[in-house]
């Protein structure tokens, strides 16, 4: 039999709301996180109207509450994060993790979400989830506000994939997803399901 690799998309899928603006108003407020989405008001809808690159206005947008903060701080707050928000995980999808773990199965996060409060999420696995992820440059212990790899969406997905898992045809590959940034990852898999965990959920063929 083929090992197998389970995949998850993470905001969305494995969690009830988009980390990106939950960490936003945990980390500088619910106010800043308002006053910056008008400010940014303009790009995000140039974004939905694909006249904008999404990897774009979402650097730019994290540079502006981040940019200089000391990474030791900025990991402090992801931690702390995780653990005050440990609601927002669908406990449904955390079960199936547990379960494919259990079957020896291998499983990737593979997001668009900064890795540095990603991972904290899953500490309770230890090293057993692998976490593929959006990652920020750090230079002299200070966030840039820059990221250091491709924005982690579409085809990347599927490329971080192949990345830590290559040989793709000794593996059975089952991807979790909720949104067209998963279609890519959905399309490659051979098992793959689109808005799971929720009352109602659908196979991605």
């Amino acid at each position: 039999m083929k090992k197998k690799v389970y995949a998850f998309d993470f905001d969305g899928t494995l969690t009830t709301k988009d980390t990106l603006l939950e960490f936003i108003r945990y980390a500088c407020g619910k106010r800043r996180l308002w006053m910056g989405l008008l400010l940014f008001s303009p790009l995000l809808v140039l974004m939905k109207l694909h006249l904008y690159p999404n990897w774009k206005v979402k650097q730019l947008f994290f540079a502006h509450y981040f940019r200089g903060m000391d990474i030791e701080r900025f990991d402090d707050l992801c931690r702390r994060f995780a653990i005050d928000n440990n609601h927002l995980l669908r406990k449904n999808g955390i079960a199936v993790i547990r379960n494919a773990l259990a079957e020896s199965s291998q499983v990737i996060i593979v997001s668009a979400s900064i890795e540095n409060w990603v991972r904290p999420f899953f500490l309770q696995f230890g090293n057993e989830v692998q976490v593929a992820c959006t990652k920020i440059d750090v230079r002299h212990e200070r966030v840039t506000g820059k990221f250091l790899t491709k924005n982690c969406y579409g085809q990347e997905k599927v490329k971080r994939i192949d990345r830590a898992f290559p040989h793709r045809k000794t593996y059975e590959l089952i991807a979790f997803g909720d949104s067209k940034g998963d279609k890519k990852m959905l399309e490659y898999a051979d098992r793959s399901y689109y808005k799971p965990f929720r009352a109602v959920s659908e196979v991605y063929v």
